[in-house]
């Protein structure tokens, strides 16, 4: 691959990184949350998300090709980047590291999602609040979901800060410290919500 096809590549990786899929994770632990108001609630919140118009247009174009995207070509970069904390234990470093180790799950994580709710609704299951509770009353499934969750946030929120950098929309080192802190709180608050609505389904 030529150093300019995969400058571009990175470019396209990092903005389909926040947006659609960055954007669409949010929504989605938001749309999840709704499980703290009950199960009514949730399955109200998600039969309007699976009832929008297009919704098949929307869900390839606007989720999965982004998403397919995003996470094989985040898996060539893991496997290819140098880390070196090791040599050079600075805290960028560390959350270099750690957003390649979270990439590289979240592969895994949302395959099994994807085919625990969207391919089971395609063979004719309800994904509704019954089917999450069902999944999540596996200890061993709800640790792997709040795995799921935490790495997604902290990979979204950290995503955010390489985004702004390499887009070079944050240059000089105050700014960069201040996203730093931004990208902090964004993770706290979509963990938060993303764990409140796992233990919802419990």
């Amino acid at each position: 691959m030529s150093r300019e096809s995969d400058f571009y590549l990175r470019r396209l990786h990092s903005l389909l990184g926040i947006i659609p899929v960055g954007l669409f994770v949010a929504q989605h632990l938001v749309i999840n949350h709704f499980a703290t108001r009950g199960p009514e609630a949730f399955n109200n919140a998600s039969n309007f998300m699976g009832n929008l118009p297009f919704v098949l247009f929307l869900e390839w174009f606007i989720i999965y090709i982004p998403l397919l995207f995003h996470g094989f070509y985040g898996v060539y970069i893991a496997f290819t980047a140098n880390n070196n904390v090791q040599r050079y234990g600075t805290f960028r470093n560390w959350m270099f590291m750690l957003q390649r180790i979270t990439g590289v799950f979240l592969v895994v994580f949302i395959a099994w999602h994807i085919y625990q709710t969207r391919i089971q609704k395609a063979l004719g299951a309800d994904v509704d609040y019954d089917m999450m509770a069902d999944i999540l009353a596996n200890p061993f499934m709800l640790a792997f979901y709040i795995a799921g969750v935490v790495a997604a946030t902290f990979h979204l929120a950290n995503g955010v800060w390489s985004f702004l950098v390499s887009w070079g929309i944050t240059q000089s080192p105050r700014s960069q410290q201040i996203v730093t802190y931004v990208s902090m709180v964004i993770f706290l608050i979509l963990t938060v919500i993303g764990v409140q609505a796992l233990f919802a389904f419990v």
